[in-house]
């Protein structure tokens, strides 16, 4: 199954070089914007790849920086430890899969670069962070208890709403939030259907809105049993003080990637995740208001 296969795969290409195939960006994907939101004016988009980051600009998703760059963003690899200084350069902040270290203290991130991203949010900066199922939700759990989100640091599921272990949110079926990022600008932009390979469930603290929302079938799965995830959500917007934050509990939504004949993200027929994706960077530059 897609599922057992990618979680099984990820966790051994994490860890190690083995003779299978890998996880890489779709080269037959397209990425051009036919009518770019940014023309005059480039948001800059730091593309944090310091915290030994499983997606990074140049790799799995170079989809996501080509579709950005293409809109009008113009987009930046951070290789350097987060602080102040290099948060001032930027608009919007992106981290993408920082692995969790392990031990007692498992966060990706030190304590000093968690106060930067929250400081520089609060300040009027914007955030996008992109987890997903173990070992990577826990590179990032502390950086998103700064904003109030609890990350479930497990397998997510659910036997009614997904097809070959691909979760399905879908508008008729209300598991799309009501957001700016889920109608767009218009109805040429509006979000009706969006998949996610795996992943992790999210639960945001009071006034942030769930834009993946799971239905009361779904479940996490750990190493003590099933636990329902009913109420949490695979993607969540929120404000903090004069900024925007976005947390997402599944990667490969957001990339275009193939292992072998596979696809799967923003490449996969019949989804909206391409727009999902815009809508999403349009909301944190400030393009969609709310």
């Amino acid at each position: 199954m897609l599922r057992i296969n990618l979680f099984a795969l990820v966790l051994v290409t994490a860890v190690a070089s083995v003779a299978l195939p890998q996880q890489q960006a779709d080269p037959q994907f397209s990425t051009k914007v036919d009518k770019p939101a940014f023309v005059s004016e480039h948001p800059v988009l730091l593309f944090d790849e310091a915290h030994h980051n499983f997606h990074t600009a140049g790799g799995r998703y170079k989809p996501f920086a080509d579709l950005m760059n293409s809109d009008g963003f113009r987009v930046t690899p951070g290789t350097e430890k987060i602080t102040p200084a290099l948060l001032a350069g930027c608009n919007i902040l992106v981290i993408a899969n920082a692995p969790g270290r392990g031990g007692e203290d498992p966060s990706a991130f030190a304590a000093d670069e968690c106060q930067a991203v929250q400081d520089w949010v609060t300040s009027g900066g914007s955030l996008l962070v992109i987890t997903d199922h173990p070992p990577f939700g826990a590179g990032s759990a502390q950086l998103a208890k700064g904003f109030g989100v609890d990350m479930s640091l497990a397998v997510t599921r659910d036997l009614e709403n997904e097809t070959d272990d691909v979760l399905h949110f879908e508008r008729e079926k209300n598991q799309l939030g009501d957001h700016p990022i889920i109608k767009g600008r218009d109805a040429s932009e509006r979000v009706n259907r969006v998949l996610t390979f795996v992943g992790q469930s999210l639960k945001g603290a009071a006034g942030s809105t769930a834009l993946l929302k799971l239905a009361d079938t779904a479940f996490d799965e750990g190493p003590q049993g099933n636990v329902s995830a009913a109420g949490r959500a695979q993607g969540l917007a929120l404000r903090h003080g004069k900024g925007r934050v976005v947390m997402m509990g599944e990667a490969a939504e957001l990339t275009a990637q193939v292992v072998g004949n596979d696809r799967f993200g923003m490449n996969v027929p019949g989804c909206d995740n391409r727009q999902l994706a815009l809508n999403i960077m349009h909301w944190l530059a400030g393009l969609l208001d709310q």
